[in-house]
């Protein structure tokens, strides 16, 4: 290993060493365990798995820390899910229509079979988000 790849390594670790400390110091994670509390509380109080919501909200967190970004198709489905609810053609409308037209029967096939097991795990995610989020958003 080059001693320029270590000393990348080596300042990339000292960063998130330096962003874990000041996490630590601005009671980032105090702050996590109470509202973590709060939230399986909510859910127990709403008949909800406490185990799901648990872990519903460890990912929440760990997406907050790794400043994950949203998926964009993830987002059209969320846009298209709150504003006109489960529609009969959502893979029509999230099929890319210009490169759809490019494939062969086989490649199109294929295609619609991946943009389905996308749009079947958005779903799920969606639902799921909807679930817990009426929880967060409970006083």
């Amino acid at each position: 290993m080059s001693k320029e790849i270590r000393g990348n390594e080596k300042s990339s670790l000292r960063a998130e060493a330096r962003k874990a400390k000041l996490r630590m110091k601005s009671g980032f994670w105090l702050e996590c365990k109470e509202d973590m509390a709060q939230q399986l509380e909510k859910a127990r109080l709403n008949g909800l798995n406490e185990s799901k919501a648990g872990q519903y909200f460890t990912a929440q967190v760990t997406k907050k820390i790794s400043g994950e970004k949203e998926d964009e198709f993830y987002l059209r489905v969320k846009e298209m899910l709150t504003s006109e609810g489960e529609v009969s053609d959502a893979i029509g409308r999230l099929t890319d229509k210009e490169y759809y037209e490019t494939l062969t029967y086989e490649e199109k096939q294929r295609y619609n079979l991946t943009l389905s097991e996308k749009y079947l795990r958005a779903l799920e995610r969606f639902r799921k988000e909807c679930e817990f989020d009426v929880i967060s958003r409970k006083a």
